[in-house]
């Protein structure tokens, strides 16, 4: 049951302040523009099967350098509103080599306490339920050291296995956006999930 839900200011994360979530078998960890991390977001984003659910074309390898040196841009500023990290194997060290990532997305004023997730693995890591423990560390890290009110997410409708994976999560569906992308050549509808401070239940 719900309780009652004291009302408190959003935590600022200060810029290059390293994020590290560890799990019970994955741990969350800042990108680094190295090409260890480089082929491994394009093994992500230039998979066509991968990319399938992703809001853009499958990426070359240079457009996946460019992105990493776009996270390492996101992460020096001032306020930091936008996280995006690499996803490891715990077991095999913090410097592994990524088989996932993993966002969380600052929306609005900060007052407004909002965010939105999201998160791809490599297709060889796809229903091992790391996406699931992914969620859930993002959830933590947002309701916990950012002291969200609201996180969300969106997915095509198309895309059975993540909505399984927020539902787990204990988000819950909160209508269908109508052609929200346009996309290789047509329009694509949303289902957007929502997931509210009071409602969270950390594993923890």
């Amino acid at each position: 049951m719900a309780g009652t839900v004291t009302a408190r200011a959003a935590v600022t994360v200060p810029a290059m302040h390293p994020v590290l979530l560890t799990g019970p078998r994955l741990t969350i960890r800042e990108f680094h523009h190295v090409p260890r991390d480089i082929d491994a977001l394009h093994a992500i984003f230039g998979d066509p099967e991968t990319a399938r659910y992703l809001p853009f074309e499958p990426r070359d390898r240079e457009d996946c350098a460019d992105q990493v040196q776009l996270y390492l841009e996101e992460a020096e500023r001032e306020p930091r509103t936008v996280f995006r990290l690499a996803v490891t194997l715990t077991e095999e060290g913090e410097d592994a080599v990524p088989l996932g990532n993993a966002v969380l997305g600052i929306e609005g004023a900060q007052s407004q306490r909002a965010a939105f997730i999201g998160y791809a693995l490599r297709r060889d890591a796809w229903g091992l339920g790391y996406a699931t423990e992914i969620a859930r560390l993002l959830c933590d890290f947002g309701f916990g050291e950012l002291g969200l009110h609201r996180l969300a997410a969106r997915l095509d409708p198309a895309n059975l296995a993540s909505a399984r994976v927020l539902r787990k999560t204990g988000f819950q569906l909160e209508g269908r956006i109508r052609d929200d992308l346009y996309l290789r050549g047509s329009w694509h509808d949303a289902l957007q999930y929502s997931l509210l401070e009071h409602e969270w239940q950390s594993p923890a």
